[in-house]
């Protein structure tokens, strides 16, 4: 009989599921090796044992396994894992969806780098009599191009040449062959940047820029960057229609000048 005063022991009729880790390996495709290494190093020690010693994982320990295996995927090392998780609460989904962001960022990176090959694949199609120091210096623009620029601005500027298409990006290109040189000349002979003739070539150079900037003030940023660092590099590919320093500094002043006429 029962006394009053002690109830009877509580029997958990639905103890929590638990594996041992031979089983455990069998459903997750890892190694037992692999496991008793991860206990080894703390990276997911088990939460119980049998009463012979053996190892034993639960739900709980599952779902750190699962982050664990997730963030090895995002190529951070057993280390680097063990002080992320360790350091910080992260939930099953919140790991799921760091690697759903990372897998899109590689896809998007093999998508960039399929179409930089085909570009080089064309290039190369159309490259039968060209010298090996044209394809070099071919080479030595793509490079900096991505030096430069991210890879957004420059799928941005790729859409905007398929946008604008080939005989108006040959016109431009004639334009500025022949602006580049107006803009030299004005420079030598000393004419001031806020006189009208000046003034009247900034407005051009604006437009063609706007043409492949497309207004977006952050890739002007990276063009004005690439052409004070690289700018002799690119005049030794291009020529002298790659303005010099001396000139974006002359541009600017009228540039300014206008605003000052408008009243910006």
């Amino acid at each position: 009989m029962t006394s009053p005063h002690h109830a009877p022991p509580t029997v958990d009729r639905n103890p929590e599921p638990s594996w041992k880790v031979g089983e455990l390996a069998r459903r997750t495709g890892l190694t037992v090796r692999a496991l008793h290494h991860y206990d080894e190093i703390g990276l997911l020690t088990p939460s119980g044992r049998t009463p012979s010693g053996h190892r034993l994982y639960t739900r709980r320990d599952v779902e750190r396994l699962q982050q664990v295996q997730s963030l090895r995927l995002m190529g951070l090392s057993l280390d680097e894992v063990r002080r992320m998780l360790d350091g910080a609460s992260l939930s099953p989904r919140r790991v799921i969806d760091l690697h759903l962001a990372r897998l899109q960022e590689q896809i998007a990176a093999q998508h960039r780098l399929v179409e930089r090959l085909t570009a080089l694949a064309t290039h190369l199609d159309q490259a039968e009599g060209v010298s090996m120091d044209d394809l070099c210096r071919m080479i030595e623009a793509m490079t900096t191009m991505e030096k430069f620029f991210t890879p957004e601005q420059l799928d941005t500027l790729r859409q905007r040449r398929e946008g604008i298409g080939e005989d108006r990006i040959q016109q431009v290109q004639d334009e500025w062959a022949e602006l580049i040189p107006a803009v030299r000349a004005k420079i030598a002979a000393g004419v001031a940047p806020e006189s009208p003739e000046v003034l009247a070539l900034a407005k051009r150079w604006m437009a063609l820029a706007h043409e492949f900037t497309g207004g977006d003030p952050a890739i002007g940023t990276a063009v004005m960057t690439m052409y004070a660092q690289e700018g002799d590099t690119l005049r030794q590919q291009m020529g002298d229609r790659v303005p010099t320093a001396e000139m974006f500094a002359y541009i600017g002043k009228a540039n300014r000048a206008m605003k000052t006429v408008a009243g910006e």
